[in-house]
C-alpha cells in the first residue's frame, strides 16, 4: 500500500507542485540577488547522490538556526521554528536505520534524526517542507494551520483522493518519515523488491510536464539515483515556459515541484549541479586483490575534455585516473561530446569486500561531484571463486554444474564433490562456460564444472569445493545445495491367478538403470523358488514407459496342492539402488482328491525307454502312490512312485520329496507312444500324468 501511495503521492499533493512560490520575508532579497538562470536546469541531474543522500548534513542546531533565520517571527506557537511535534518510533529495515520518537521534539531534532536514521540530508527535508506547503519562508510560514501541517511534506496526497491525503500519514513526523523512508525506498535497496524501474538512472525516460497528458513528455537521460527518486515523488518535469520564469510561473502545461526543488535547494545552499562531472560506474573482480572498473564519465563544462576520476576504495583515495577510452553508447546519447569518455581501469584493493566510489574532478564552474552509485565488490586474494548448483537428471544420479576459477591462474583447477558430508570424487572444472569467459576476460572459458555422482533415493546435501591450484589462499566453498533424487531400485507389481491346481504370477517390474528385462525371484508359503526373468511382452507397459520398452512382463505358474498358499516376487536390483519387493498375493487351490503331477519320456540308451515324473494323491500325501506306464497301449510297468524329488518337496513340504517317478523298460527300435497313470488310492479317479513320443534307437 505504501509503494502505490507513495509513487502517487505528490503528483498535485498541494498548490507548490503546479504554482511557483516567490521567496519573500526576511531573505528574499539576498535570494534574488544570486538567482539563478531556467538554463542551467539539467532535468536528468537535478541534485548530485552526494548531496541528496547525505544524511548528515546538517546538525540540529544548524537546522533550528536557519528555521530561525528563515521564518522570523511567529504569529503562533505552531511555526517549524517553535513548534513541538511528535515522532513515532520506529525499527530499522531496509531504509532506515532505528528511529528514537518523541511527544514533544521540535521540528529540528526530527528532521535531524530522520536524516541521520534514513540517509537523506536534512536540506533536502526543508527545501521539500517548502516546495510542499511552503512552512520554511513566506506568510504560511509563520503561521501554519494544523490542515497544512498534517500534509507538511505532502507524502501520501495523490490526485486520486482530490487533494485528500492519508491520516495514517499525518503530521509532521510521521510526514518526515514517510517521505524519507519513502525515497529511500525507490532506489530499491537490498532487501526489497527492485519495483521502481520505470524512471531508474541510466537510461533515456520518458517524463510527463504535466498531470494533462496532452501537455506531452520529454525524454530524459535520468543520471542518478537521487534524480529518480525526485521523479517518482513528483512525476513531472518542467516545460520551457517554467524554466523561462524561474521564479514566477508559466503556462497551462507547466509543472513546478521538481524545478521548485531544485532552484530552492540552491539558492538556499548554493549547490548547482548544471555543471557538476556526472556519469556512471561498475565495478568487479579482476584478480587477485584488484578489481577493474568501467564506466564513464563528462564534464558539461566542456563535453569533448577527458575527466579526471579519483577513486575511493572504503573511503580512502586510491587514486585518479582519466576516463578516456573509447564508449560510443556515450557518444551516441550526448552528440558533440564524441566517444572516449569510457572508464576501463583496474585498482588494487586487497582482500575482502570493498566500496568502491567514483569522484570526478570538475575542469570549470560547478564542483567534484561523484560519478554513478557507489559499488560493493568482493574481492579474492587468491582462493578460488565461483558458484555450483545441482540436480537430479535420473534416478540414482547428481548431475553437479557451476564455475570456478583460481584467480592466480588461468587453468582449469579441480573441484571436490561431498553428498552428505562424504567425498564422492574429483573432477576438473573445465567445461565451456563463455558467460564466465566474458565476465573474467583474461581467465577464458574453461572454467565450467560438469561432473556426476551416484546417490541413493532421497534428499541429500551436495557441496562442492574448489581446490587452491597455486599462489596464496585455500580451498573454497563453492556452496552446498539439497537435492532429491529419485529412486533406482526396480519397480513394478504382481497378482495371482488360479486354474485348478496350478497358480500363475503375472505383473511387470522395470529397473531404472537399464532397459533390459529384470530377474525376479519368487517364493511360495516361504520356501524359495529360484529366479526368473520378467521379459514376457506387455504392450501397456511399453506404451506407459516407451524408453524400456513391452518387454518387461511376469508370467510364473506352479502347480500347487489344495489349500491355500502366499506367492511372493522379489525383483532384482542390477545398478544404484536395492532389490525391490513387488508384492505378495494369496492362491486358493480348491479340493482335488484325483492324483496330479507329471511325467516325461526318453530313450536314454538302445532297446530302453526310461519314463520320469512325479505325482502325489491329496487324500494321502505321504503315500508314494502306484504309477502304471503303457508302451502303445500295452501294460509295460508299474510301481510306487517313491523316488526323491528335493524340488518337489520344497514346493509341497506337507507331502515330502518321496513322490519322484522312475521307470525302465525295454523296447524294440522304432517310435513309440508312452503314457503313465496315477492310481488314486482314495476318493477321486485315476489320472493321466501325460503322454509322450519317444524314438528308440
Amino acid at each position: 500500500m505504501k509503494k502505490l501511495i507513495a509513487v502517487a503521492a505528490s503528483v498535485l499533493a498541494v498548490a507548490s507542485v503546479l504554482v511557483g512560490f516567490q521567496i519573500t520575508g526576511p531573505n528574499a532579497s539576498q535570494d534574488s540577488a544570486s538567482a539563478l538562470s531556467g538554463s542551467q536546469f539539467d532535468p536528468g541531474n537535478i541534485i548530485p547522490d552526494s548531496e541528496f543522500y547525505n544524511g548528515g548534513g546538517m546538525s540540529e542546531t544548524a537546522i533550528q538556526t536557519f528555521l530561525n533565520a528563515q521564518i522570523g517571527t511567529c504569529s503562533s506557537s505552531s511555526c517549524l521554528n517553535v513548534g513541538r511535534y511528535s515522532l513515532n518510533s520506529h525499527g530499522a529495515d531496509a531504509m532506515c536505520n532505528a528511529v528514537a520518537g518523541g511527544t514533544s521534539l521540535s521540528a529540528a531534532q526530527i528532521i535531524a534524526r530522520v536524516g541521520a536514521a534514513c540517509g537523506i540530508n536534512p536540506k533536502v527535508i526543508l527545501v521539500t517542507l517548502q516546495k510542499e506547503q511552503a512552512l520554511i519562508n513566506g506568510g504560511t510560514a509563520r503561521n501554519p494551520s494544523a490542515a497544512v501541517l498534517s500534509r507538511a511534506m505532502g507524502y501520501a496526497c495523490p490526485d486520486s483522493a482530490n487533494g485528500g491525503c492519508d491520516p495514517a500519514y499525518s503530521g509532521v513526523g510521521n510526514q518526515v518519515f514517510w517521505a524519507s523512508w519513502q525515497w529511500k525506498r525507490y532506489g530499491n535497496p537490498a532487501g526489497t523488491s527492485n519495483y521502481f524501474t520505470w524512471f531508474g538512472p541510466g537510461a533515456n525516460r520518458n517524463v510527463q510536464y504535466n498531470p494533462n497528458a496532452a501537455c506531452g513528455t520529454k525524454s530524459v537521460y535520468i543520471q542518478n539515483k537521487a534524480t529518480a527518486a525526485l521523479y517518482y515523488y513528483t512525476p513531472y518535469t518542467p516545460n520551457q515556459a517554467a524554466l523561462n520564469n524561474l521564479y514566477g510561473t508559466g503556462d497551462g502545461c507547466s509543472a513546478y515541484g521538481n524545478r521548485n526543488f531544485w532552484r530552492l535547494y540552491n539558492d538556499w545552499f548554493g549547490v548547482s549541479t548544471a555543471d557538476n562531472p556526472f556519469g556512471g560506474i561498475d565495478a568487479k573482480q579482476y584478480g587477485p586483490g584488484y578489481v577493474q572498473v568501467g564506466g564513464w564519465a563528462i564534464d558539461p563544462n566542456d563535453k569533448a575534455a577527458t575527466v579526471q576520476v579519483q577513486w575511493y576504495s572504503d573511503g580512502k583515495l586510491l587514486g585518479t585516473l582519466p576516463a578516456n577510452a573509447s564508449r560510443p553508447d556515450v557518444g551516441r546519447a550526448y552528440p558533440g561530446a564524441g566517444n572516449n569518455h569510457g572508464i576501463l581501469n583496474t585498482l588494487t584493493v586487497g582482500g575482502g569486500t570493498h566500496s568502491i566510489c567514483a569522484v570526478g574532478v570538475n575542469i570549470g564552474s560547478g564542483s567534484n561531484a561523484q560519478i554513478g552509485q557507489c559499488v560493493t565488490v568482493a574481492v579474492s586474494t587468491g582462493s578460488p571463486i565461483g558458484g555450483m548448483d545441482v540436480s537430479s537428471p535420473s534416478a540414482g544420479t547428481i548431475a553437479v554444474g557451476g564455475w570456478t576459477i583460481d584467480p592466480d591462474t588461468a587453468a582449469s583447477i579441480s573441484v571436490d564433490v561431498y553428498v552428505d558430508g562424504r567425498n564422492r570424487g574429483r573432477s576438473v572444472a573445465n567445461a565451456s562456460r563463455p558467460d564466465v569467459g566474458r565476465v573474467y576476460a583474461n581467465y577464458g572459458n574453461a572454467h565450467g564444472i560438469a561432473t556426476t555422482v551416484s546417490a541413493s533415493a532421497g534428499t541429500h546435501q551436495v557441496c562442492v569445493y574448489g581446490l587452491n591450484a597455486t599462489g596464496p589462499g585455500g580451498s573454497t566453498n563453492l556452496g552446498c545445495r539439497s537435492v532429491t533424487v529419485a529412486d533406482a531400485s526396480p519397480f513394478g507389481g504382481m497378482d495371482v491367478t488360479t486354474s485348478g491346481s496350478t497358480a500363475t504370477v503375472n505383473g511387470w517390474t522395470i529397473d531404472p538403470d537399464t532397459t533390459a528385462p529384470v530377474q525376479i525371484a519368487l517364493t511360495v508359503d516361504g520356501v524359495a523358488m529360484g529366479t526368473s526373468t520378467a521379459n514376457a511382452t506387455r504392450g501397456d507397459i511399453g506404451r506407459v514407459y516407451p524408453k524400456y520398452g513391452a518387454k518387461h512382463g511376469i508370467n510364473v505358474s506352479y502347480d500347487l496342492r489344495q489349500g491355500a498358499h502366499t506367492i511372493c516376487v522379489t525383483a532384482k536390483n542390477v545398478g544404484g539402488g536395492s532389490d525391490t519387493a513387488l508384492g505378495c498375493d494369496t492362491a486358493t487351490i480348491a479340493a482335488n482328491s484325483s492324483p496330479f503331477g507329471g511325467m516325461d519320456a526318453a530313450s536314454p540308451a538302445a532297446g530302453r525307454v526310461q519314463v520320469n515324473g512325479w505325482t502325489i494323491d491329496p487324500d494321502q500325501q505321504k503315500t508314494a502312490i502306484r504309477v502304471d506306464t503303457y508302451l502303445d497301449g500295452v501294460g509295460v510297468a508299474s510301481g510306487p512312485a517313491n523316488a526323491a524329488r528335493a524340488d518337489v518337496g520344497r514346493i509341497y513340504p506337507a507331502a515330502g520329496s518321496a513322490h519322484g517317478i522312475n521307470q525302465s523298460f525295454a523296447a524294440r527300435a522304432g517310435s513309440h507312444t508312452v503314457c503313465s497313470y496315477a492310481i488314486n488310492v482314495g476318493a477321486g479317479k485315476n489320472v493321466l500324468l501325460g503322454c509322450q513320443a519317444v524314438t528308440v534307437g
